[in-house]
């Protein structure tokens, strides 16, 4: 049996050196300010006594915690913002060169810190501080409690997709455990896992640990330094593309297969954006400005006089993306989204054709939305954002003309098949789908009641009677 030492203290988070914590410094709680500190993790020693945990060179003031965006990660996420800097603001001058404060920006993350970091990192790269006045205000960003959480798929905390995905991560299993591609993963790695249940040192789907565990340390590993790496096996070029195939397989076939898999595991999220895109349409708070506007202990317009959102960003995982292109049917013969993925989910308008409507306000423009969102505005149940296309009159499915949305997944534009339907996108482009076709693909598997729709069909069967094709 070979032994394998991962190393478990990455010393890859220069952040830990330069931490802030906000601290109340008057008990009246009129006063506030950061303490800077810096953060070094302790562990056990041999012998119990506690020792602080140390990188593979003895580094002690940049360990990462589980679950940091690492020096890299900041890297790249800061690079995406400066991309998306020269893009929306310098190429298209879709956002202002300046800002006075955020409140045009829908900012959201997962609980997971990394999340967070991200979207932060996102923001600089977008806005440095050279970009934002001196009296720019905090900027707001919106999360959830892990039991609300839509922004990944959440089989933790929604029972009917613990139990979809279980399954079909089991289907995998069953069919490719005594392939000859597992055959020739174990012929590479296998002297490295421990003893599994049967008395093999086998890789498998389901092994312990799991493929997709193993894919996440090699991936991870490989976007590091030399002193965190593995032996050179695990790199093999082609037990790479058969553990990626695999892992899309496992974790993502559901979404393609099946309505109700769509609907529970990422079909709130979708639902979200569909919703805010209905909101900058009509012209109403339901595209994210209620939740993001407002002075301290208030909500509504943003503390600049913004009276819509323009640009959103959400920090959110690797599952989230490929989930969302796999349920709009974008996902076809896609690798495992690399680190840094993003998906740009960009609002049109093609001005000859919008209706004229009274209702659509003057200062409405073409806008680009992505991940995040959710309405808590009651004031505006009543309005068009939440409801299902077919339930929309006449009048209200007027407004969606003359507005196109398109799908970027990693700065390559995507196409969803059911636009690529007569009528159902811009003449000659099949990348911009009509925001009404759209809707009506989203629509099929957005939940009423996403928390019901989790504790619904139990004891029902975990694969449809036949497949249920994404994209359509």
């Amino acid at each position: 049996m070979g032994e394998i030492n991962i190393r478990v203290d990455w010393p890859y988070c220069n952040a830990a050196r330069r931490m802030t914590s906000v601290q109340m410094i008057k008990t009246d709680w009129s006063a506030w300010d950061h303490l800077q500190w810096r953060r070094r993790l302790e562990t056990f020693g041999t012998d119990d006594s506690p020792i602080i945990a140390a990188g593979p060179n003895g580094e002690i003031d940049a360990v990462c915690n589980l679950g940091e965006l690492t020096d890299k990660g900041r890297e790249t996420t800061l690079a995406l913002g400066e991309r998306l800097r020269h893009l929306y603001v310098d190429q298209l001058g879709f956002m202002p060169k300046l800002i006075s404060d955020a409140d045009m920006i829908y900012l959201r993350a997962t609980p997971m810190p990394r999340a967070l970091e991200s979207v932060q990192q996102s923001f600089w790269g977008m806005y440095p501080l050279t970009a934002r006045t001196a009296s720019f205000p905090p900027p707001t960003v919106l999360t959830r409690t892990p039991a609300d959480e839509t922004l990944f798929p959440n089989d933790s905390n929604c029972r009917r997709f613990n139990q979809l995905s279980r399954a079909f991560a089991q289907r995998t299993a069953d069919r490719w455990n005594e392939s000859k591609e597992m055959e020739y993963l174990s012929s590479l790695i296998s002297k490295w896992m421990p003893e599994q249940e049967d008395g093999t040192q086998n890789v498998a789907v389901d092994s312990h640990p799991r493929l997709s565990g193993i894919m996440d340390t090699i991936n991870s590993t490989l976007a590091h330094g030399p002193q965190t790496r593995l032996p050179s096996k695990f790199y093999d070029a082609r037990g790479r593309d058969i553990i990626d195939k695999i892992g899309v397989e496992e974790w993502f076939a559901g979404y393609k297969e099946s309505q109700e898999y769509r609907e529970v595991g990422i079909g709130a999220l979708v639902g979200d954006i569909v919703s805010r895109m209905m909101g900058s349409v009509s012209a109403t708070s339901d595209d994210g400005m209620l939740e993001i506007g407002g002075e301290d202990g208030k909500l509504g317009q943003g503390r600049g006089g913004e009276r819509q959102i323009k640009f959103g960003m959400s920090g959110c995982h690797d599952t989230t993306l490929a989930a969302v292109l796999s349920s709009l049917g974008a996902f076809e013969d896609e690798k495992w989204p690399p680190y840094t993925s993003h998906i740009a989910i960009e609002l049109f308008r093609k001005d000859d054709e919008v209706v004229n409507d009274t209702e659509i306000k003057h200062e409405q423009r073409p806008r680009m939305l992505s991940f995040g969102g959710t309405k808590r505005n009651e004031s505006t149940q009543g309005g068009i954002a939440r409801k299902k296309l077919g339930n929309l009159s006449e009048t209200e499915r007027d407004r969606l003309k003359g507005f196109y949305v398109r799908l970027r997944y990693n700065d390559r534009p995507i196409t969803i098949p059911g636009c690529r339907l007569p009528g159902k996108h811009l003449q000659g482009n099949e990348g911009f789908c009509t925001l009404e076709a759209f809707k009506a693909i989203c629509d099929k598997f957005t939940p009423r009641n996403w928390k019901e729709s989790c504790n619904a069909n139990l004891d029902e069967p975990r694969f449809p009677a036949k497949q249920e094709v994404a994209g359509y």
